[in-house]
C-alpha cells in the first residue's frame, strides 16, 4: 500500500527543498517579507519570517495540509466525532472553553450544561478557599494549596500557576507534586502546616498508582500532626469519576469535581483538573484563560490555511523535520514566568506526535514527532545556544517575548528583549571570519518569534490553544493519532511486577539477566547503612 510520502504533495515538498536560497538572500530579495510572513491572532504576533521558506514553499505546504485532510479532521474534531479511533472517543477539550449558550453533543449527549455546573462549582470552592470561609478542622484560614496529580494532571496546572504568578493570591501557596520519589512530597510537607494546607488530589480513577501513593502519604501526614479522620473531609478534595474509591479516601463527594473521558490528559488544565489554577488567580481570571484559548479556537475553526497560525507553525514543523532533516524544537521563552512552558510543550508533543504507527496500521516511513526541549532564553545563551550557532544539526526555536513585564525594573526588560531579538538575526544571518574558522557562524539557522504584549490569561490561553492545534495539525498531516498513548503503560505494567519481585524472599530470577541483578543489588543494598570513608 502507498503511503503518504510517495503523495504528490508530498513529492513536490522533496522535489522543491534544495531550491529555497538562505535566509540571508531571502531578506535581500525581499524587504517586506517581515510583515508578509507574520501574523496576530488572539493577543499573540509571530514573526516566522526567520524559516528558509519562500511563497513557493508555504504554497505547497499548505497543499500537502490539504492533501492529508487536515480542515476535514480540525471540522471533526470541533463536531465531538470520535477522531481518537484507537480510543474510539472524541476529542473535544474546545468545549471546555466555549461558555456560550450553544448546546454541545458529545455520542448524543448534551455536555454543556455539565461544564457549566463545573465551572460553577470550581467558582464556589476557589471563591471559598480565597476569601477564608474554607478553613481547616482547627478553624484556621487555609494557606497552602498542594496538588497532588501527574502527566496532564501536574504539568499543566503547574505551568499555569507558575506563569501567572502575578495575579496569585497574596495569602495562598501553590504546591504541586507529581513524583512517586519520596523526596518530593517530603520537600513539601517540610514547608506546610497540617493545620493550614488544604490537597488537591487529581486522578481520573482514583487508582494512578503515584498519585494514590503521594495522596496517602498526605493524609498520614495530617493524621500524625494530631488531626482526627473526619478532619481529611476538611484538607482534601479531589477531581476524579471514582465516586466510591474518593469516599473511601475519606474525602467529602460533594467536594470531588468531575471531568469526561472525551478530554485527554494533557488537554485537561481546561476542565477541573484547573482546580488550583483557580485557587491562585480566582475564577475570574481562569475564565480570561478560557477566552483566550477560545479566541484561538475559533481562528482555528475559522481562518484559511493560507493565514492559519496554527496551520503554518505546524507545517514549517513538518517542513523542517521532513524535508530539512531536522530532529528537535528548542523552546526558548524569553519570560521566566513561563520557565514550566517546555516540559508542559514536552509532553503535550511527544507524548501526542511520538507515534510510529499511521491510523490505518502500517509503519510509517518519514520521521514524526520532534523531540521538544529548552530553558528560558538568557539561561540558554551561556549554556545550550553554542550548539544553536556552530553545531552541526539545525535546531527551530521558537523564542517567546513579552513587550511588557509584570514588574517594575525597566532596563532588565530592555535587555531581555535585546537579547531575545539578537539571538534570532544571529542566528539567521550568522557571521563570518576569514582568518579563523572557529569564529565562523554559518547563520540561517531558523526561528519564530512570538511576541505577547503582556502575559495575561487571556494571552497565555490563547498561547497554549496555538501549540495544541499546531500538535494535531501535524498529527494529521503524518496520518498518526495524537490522542492516545500507548506507548506510557508498558513500562508501568512491568513496574508493578518488578515491584513484587522487590517484596519478595529469594533472589530476582524471572526478568533478563541485566535486570535481575539491578532488582537484587537494591534489595542488598536498600537498608544498608551507609558509613562515611
Amino acid at each position: 500500500m502507498a503511503t503518504f510520502s510517495s503523495s504528490p504533495a508530498w513529492r513536490a515538498l522533496s522535489d522543491h527543498s534544495d531550491a529555497v536560497g538562505t535566509l540571508h538572500s531571502l531578506f535581500e530579495r525581499d524587504p517586506h517579507r517581515a510583515s508578509r510572513y507574520s501574523l496576530e491572532v488572539a493577543g499573540l504576533f509571530v514573526d516566522f519570517s526567520k524559516n528558509p521558506v519562500d511563497d513557493t514553499t508555504m504554497s505547497l505546504l499548505t497543499a500537502l495540509a490539504r492533501e492529508a485532510g487536515v480542515e476535514q479532521r480540525r471540522d471533526a474534531m470541533f463536531a465531538g466525532e470520535r477522531i481518537n479511533e484507537t480510543e474510539n472517543r472524541a476529542v473535544l477539550h474546545v468545549a471546555l472553553r466555549e461558555r456560550s449558550s450553544n448546546k454541545r453533543i458529545v455520542d448524543g449527549v448534551e455536555v454543556s450544561g455539565a461544564v457549566a455546573a463545573v465551572l460553577a462549582k470550581m467558582r464556589t470552592f476557589s471563591d471559598a478557599v480565597r476569601s477564608g470561609a474554607w478553613r481547616g478542622y482547627t478553624g484556621r484560614e487555609i494557606t497552602d494549596v498542594v496538588n497532588i496529580g501527574i502527566g496532564g494532571s501536574d504539568l499543566g496546572p503547574r505551568m499555569v500557576c507558575e506563569a501567572l504568578k502575578p495575579y496569585g493570591h497574596e495569602r495562598l501557596s501553590l504546591h504541586f507534586v507529581s513524583n512517586v520519589d519520596g523526596a518530593d512530597i517530603a520537600e513539601v510537607l517540610k514547608r506546610t502546616n497540617p493545620d493550614t494546607t488544604l490537597f488537591i488530589v487529581s486522578s481520573k480513577t482514583f487508582t494512578t498508582r503515584e498519585t494514590l501513593t503521594n495522596a496517602r502519604t498526605a493524609r498520614a501526614w495530617l493524621l500524625a500532626s494530631g488531626a482526627p479522620e473526619e478532619a481529611v473531609a476538611k484538607h482534601f478534595v479531589a477531581v476524579s469519576t471514582n465516586t466510591s474509591a474518593v469516599a473511601e479516601f475519606g474525602i467529602d463527594t460533594a467536594n470531588m469535581f468531575q471531568f469526561w473521558d472525551w478530554v485527554g490528559g494533557r488537554y485537561s488544565l481546561w476542565s477541573a483538573i484547573g482546580l488550583p489554577i483557580a485557587v491562585q488567580i480566582g475564577m475570574d481570571g481562569f475564565e480570561q484563560l478560557l477566552d483566550g484559548a477560545h479566541a484561538m479556537d475559533r481562528h482555528f475553526a475559522e481562518a484559511p490555511l493560507e493565514r492559519n497560525l496554527p496551520a503554518i507553525l505546524a507545517m514549517l514543523g513538518v517542513w523542517h523535520q521532513n524535508f530539512r532533516g531536522a530532529t528537535s524544537q528548542l523552546i526558548a521563552p524569553y519570560d521566566n514566568y513561563l520557565h514550566r512552558l517546555p516540559a508542559y510543550l514536552q509532553q503535550l508533543d511527544m507524548e501526542s506526535n511520538g507515534k510510529s504507527v499511521t491510523l490505518g496500521g502500517q509503519r510509517v516511513d518519514y520521521a514524526t514527532g520532534a523531540v521538544i526541549w529548552g530553558e528560558p532564553g538568557t539561561n540558554g545563551q551561556h549554556a545550550f545556544f553554542q550548539l544553536l550557532h556552530q553545531g552541526t544539526a539545525v535546531i527551530p526555536v521558537d523564542m517567546i517575548v513579552c513587550m511588557r513585564p509584570h514588574h517594575g525594573l525597566s532596563h532588565h526588560h530592555d535587555i531581555l528583549v535585546a537579547n531575545c531579538f539578537a539571538q534570532s538575526e544571529a542566528l539567521m544571518n550568522g557571521s563570518a571570519s576569514t582568518s579563523e574558522p572557529h569564529r565562523n557562524f554559518e547563520g540561517n539557522r531558523p526561528s519564530n518569534t512570538i511576541c505577547i504584549d503582556l502575559l495575561t490569561p487571556a494571552a497565555l490561553g490563547a498561547l497554549i490553544a496555538l501549540y495544541e492545534h499546531k500538535v494535531f495539525v501535524q498529527g494529521v498531516v503524518w496520518r498518526i493519532n495524537s490522542f492516545d498513548q500507548w506507548g506510557v503503560e508498558l513500562g508501568k505494567q512491568l513496574a508493578t511486577a518488578i515491584e513484587a519481585d522487590i517484596a519478595a524472599s529469594g533472589e530476582a530470577s524471572t526478568h533478563d539477566s541485566s535486570t535481575n541483578a539491578l532488582i537484587n543489588r537494591y534489595r542488598a543494598r536498600r537498608n544498608q547503612t551507609l558509613v562515611a570513608a
